[in-house]
């Protein structure tokens, strides 16, 4: 099966012929989608669930971005990158989602983000100071407005590049720059004592 993509856009996974060129069996297109799924699946993840704050709807969505992302595979041209494209996708199905329930919209102020267990990790005293830094950090972003709360986690979450986040949005790169910097400004204000907004 040719997928029509260049090593480039579909990242780790890919299997090659002995001539570096894309090896086109029903096996290399699996290993090609796991690949993809891999690489990219945590950041859409991240992304979708920002916008919808539900755990399985989150989870369903993205597996719904892959899916229609390999139907319309002969559709992308390779013209961005791959996740550019997968990120419109994402941001079309995220779209729709609200639109049919807007009573699921994100309460942005979880305490689902506050903490993760980690073994070994830090004393309770780093990890209340922590929680509530990220309190503050969280009523922070509350309180920017919509479209500069999406460029920090675009940005400095899902580490987009400037470029990624201007095609997904549709917006020019020097429109990201502006309002990323409009945007870590005002964080700033907010926040009582200095945090690293990228």
């Amino acid at each position: 099966m040719d997928l029509g993509i260049h090593h480039r856009h579909w990242g780790d996974g890919a299997i090659r012929n002995g001539d570096g060129s894309l090896a086109h069996t029903p096996q290399a297109a699996d290993t090609h989608l796991h690949g993809v799924v891999l690489l990219h699946g945590p950041r859409l993840y991240r992304f979708i669930y920002q916008k919808i704050g539900h755990v399985a709807d989150a989870q369903d969505l993205v597996q719904q971005t892959f899916l229609e992302a390999h139907r319309a595979l002969s559709s992308f041209k390779g013209d961005s990158e791959l996740s550019t494209w997968l990120y419109g996708i994402a941001k079309n199905l995220v779209r729709n989602y609200l639109t049919r329930s807007p009573h699921r919209r994100f309460d942005f102020c979880s305490d689902e983000l506050l903490m993760e267990e980690q073994d070994g990790g830090p004393s309770p005293m780093d990890v209340l100071d922590q929680g509530q830094q990220l309190r503050a950090l969280t009523l922070a972003m509350s309180e920017i407005p919509e479209h500069m709360r999406q460029l920090v986690w675009m940005v400095v979450v899902d580490e987009l590049s400037y470029e990624e986040a201007a095609a997904a949005l549709n917006i020019p790169k020097g429109t990201v720059r502006s309002r990323l910097s409009r945007a870590r400004s005002a964080l700033r204000a907010r926040m009582p004592e200095p945090v690293a907004v990228a």
